[in-house]
């Protein structure tokens, strides 16, 4: 199956970074996020990668050209343009990727996600359109209750308090191409609507290890993870 990878926003919320970089070559551990997300995914098989460029793509191209030679991966680096959205992006990707079932991420997220199991629960959900995994972050703050200005219950941060959002790692039949009306789409928005709306977006809930890097806070928390060996792709 082939891989899309959604590597092209401007990542104003990693502004300390992405001032002179784009978003997906921000390094942990002294190599870009976007090699561990495809690393993760050829340790499952999945190596032909199709990279959804825009703001700042030459500098994406640049790496993975000299890098080319130390990877058995076919990669594919495709200018999708610096104002398109999500949707844009795949879109744009349609004459790449055939008839045949794909996979797609973004490039600002790394996940243990068992991705056999993914493809396995889309596959075996006949009617499914798209399959994206589902995840519970977990909670930036702890929780209190209170009655009369007293607390009667305080908890810890927990991921058991927080619902479950769009971690990304989607299987995706290329029909789904045709939710999609022009470059300044949002995947996130209509297109995924009207699928669910007709009952055709299915969630493979996933309780572990899934981080994404909006915040400088996330960027450090990953690189903690990584170089205290915490987390290994």
């Amino acid at each position: 199956m082939k891989v899309v990878i959604l590597a092209g926003g401007m990542g104003t919320r990693l502004a300390e970074y992405t001032k002179t970089i784009p978003k997906p070559m921000v390094k942990l551990n002294g190599k870009p996020i976007i090699y561990y997300i495809m690393k993760h995914y050829a340790n499952y098989g999945y190596k032909e990668f199709f990279l959804a460029l825009g703001y700042k793509g030459g500098i994406i191209k640049k790496y993975f050209n000299k890098e080319k030679k130390n990877l058995s991966w076919k990669i594919n680096l495709i200018d999708t343009g610096l104002n398109t959205m999500t949707g844009g992006r795949l879109k744009k990707l349609k004459k790449y990727l055939g008839k045949e079932t794909f996979l797609m991420t973004y490039g600002d997220g790394v996940s243990k996600v068992n991705l056999d199991k993914l493809v396995k629960f889309h596959k075996k959900n006949k009617k499914a359109l798209v399959t994206m995994t589902a995840v519970r972050p977990p909670a930036r703050f702890g929780s209190i209750k209170i009655n009369k200005n007293k607390v009667k219950i305080f908890r810890e941060k927990s991921r058991i308090d927080e619902g479950w959002i769009n971690g990304g790692f989607f299987v995706i039949n290329p029909k789904f191409l045709n939710y999609i009306d022009k470059s300044s789409t949002y995947l996130e928005k209509a297109p995924l609507e009207k699928v669910a709306k007709k009952n055709e977006l299915y969630a493979f809930k996933y309780e572990g290890f899934w981080q994404c890097m909006d915040t400088k806070r996330d960027k450090d928390n990953l690189e903690d993870l990584f170089k205290k060996k915490k987390i290994k792709f």
